[in-house]
């Protein structure tokens, strides 16, 4: 028997090994399992063959084994066998699979699309398990795109899954969308949203957007039967700040399942033919209050430049359109640029207050973060000051300064930090401008203090 050692870093590195393992072995039990009931359903009958093998359909569209599995779509009037029919022969692509792109890549799979790409460059991380119910943390360190595919597979092993484990980028969303009959847009920013609607109005395709930020919710249907594309309703982007992720402001775990869920519904509605998809409309969400509304939303603009009556976007413009300028926000979070306010003279590394504080250097460090995220973790004896308060708050910082000094009679130092660098330099640009000219930015702020001094340093 081996002996099981090593520092932590090695043993954690074992676990997740052996937890993706597990994973894979569980997926292929569940597929073989899943295969075996499958034989002995058809083997009941005229047929004993699998499906791939013998597609011959008792009713000219569906199989034996699909009549089982889909039966209760077919008890729906509504649905029945031609709308079943229809979901077998339709594909649908899922662009991303995070909070959004987990509940409706299961659901589409589940309810028997016949083939479903899935879109995704990121690798699944502890802190998306909350939302993101697709993924298991067998699946930590491994990527989204892997850990999908696995789940779909292992919940319909009759479908096709198509694995795209790349950024969907104006480069390469042609050739990816063409392939598909339904987009469905999963991702959580303005340049994504901007791109996919104008990739499917140059290639003609239906478009179930969805979005979820703290405990709202929304959804509409883009491109449809003459309805309006995204580019109608925002033909010039909102401001930086109205454009939130969920890594910047949080969000309830069910809420982007919950959307998530109805962007499958809409992707059923449009793939089977059955009900009226929400095009035109939007649904609105608001968790908090269990309320849910249905609002009519601006129809076709006949100026768009997507998809107005003389439009300015194709195959070429689309390819060489710059988004991530033209909505002045980056695609990709690991992308997202620090700011760069201030001289260097008035910045200094989470190292070097490191060792000003070993040394004993009496100072004063000003947490500018939201009081709700100063609660969640913080450096000894920072003082919080939301840089929302910063200016009516300049007394109180005043006292805090003058009530020690430094061995050589001076003031103390001040020190600003935040929790990834930007809103620290905002503070000290205002505190300079006050008066306070000693005040100096933590570069990087907490995010780089948990990197470069201490890794047990909470993140999130």
């Amino acid at each position: 028997m081996e002996s099981i050692g090593g520092d932590a870093t090695s043993i954690i590195r074992e676990l997740e090994t052996l937890r993706a393992a597990k994973a894979d072995i569980e997926r292929k039990i569940s597929v073989l399992e899943s295969n075996l009931k499958k034989t002995s359903i058809e083997g009941n009958g005229s047929c004993s063959q699998s499906l791939a093998e013998n597609p011959t359909a008792i009713n000219g569209l569906l199989s034996p084994a699909q009549i089982y599995r889909y039966s209760r779509h077919l008890l729906l009037p509504a649905m029945g066998v031609r709308g079943q029919s229809n979901l077998v022969k339709s594909s649908v692509l899922v662009i991303g699979t995070g909070g959004l792109g987990s509940p409706a890549a299961l659901y589409l799979a589940a309810c028997g699309i016949g083939r479903l790409g899935l879109v995704d460059h990121d690798i699944v991380e502890l802190n998306n398990l909350h939302r993101q119910i697709i993924h298991t943390e067998g699946y930590i360190g491994q990527p989204k795109v892997k850990s999908a595919a696995a789940a779909c597979r292992a919940i319909n092993s009759t479908i096709e899954i198509v694995e795209h484990q790349e950024a969907l980028q104006a480069a390469n969303a042609l050739d990816i969308m063409s392939k598909y009959d339904i987009v469905v847009d999963a991702t959580d920013n303005a340049p994504s949203r901007y791109m996919i609607s104008d990739c499917c109005t140059v290639l003609g395709k239906p478009l179930v957007s969805g979005a979820a930020i703290g405990f709202e919710g929304q959804l509409t249907v883009y491109h449809h039967k003459g309805g309006p594309c995204y580019r109608c309703l925002f033909p010039t982007p909102p401001p930086t700040t109205a454009c939130q992720r969920c890594a910047d402001s949080g969000v309830l775990g069910v809420v982007p399942g919950v959307i998530g869920c109805l962007q499958a519904l809409e992707a059923i509605k449009i793939a089977s033919g059955v009900g009226e998809p929400l095009s035109g409309r939007m649904l609105l969400l608001d968790a908090l209050s269990s309320r849910i509304r249905i609002v009519k939303i601006r129809g076709r603009s006949l100026n768009c430049e997507a998809c107005g009556d003389n439009p300015v976007f194709n195959r070429d413009l689309f390819q060489n359109f710059d988004y991530e300028e033209f909505t002045q926000s980056p695609i990709f979070t690991s992308t997202k640029p620090k700011l760069a306010l201030l001289p260097g003279s008035a910045r200094i590394s989470c190292r070097e207050y490191q060792e000003r504080c070993s040394k004993g250097e009496a100072h004063v460090l000003v947490d500018v973060r939201p009081e709700h995220h100063f609660k969640i973790c913080a450096l000894p004896g920072a003082m919080n000051i939301p840089l929302s308060t910063l200016e009516r708050r300049l007394p109180e910082l005043c006292s805090s300064l003058k009530a020690g000094r430094n061995n050589t009679g001076s003031p103390k130092s001040l020190y600003v930090i935040c929790r990834r660098g930007n809103d620290s330099q905002r503070a000290v640009q205002h505190l300079h401008n006050a008066g306070f000219s000693e005040a100096k930015d933590i570069v990087g702020g907490l995010e780089s203090w948990a990197l470069d001094v201490d890794p047990e340093f909470p993140t999130y």
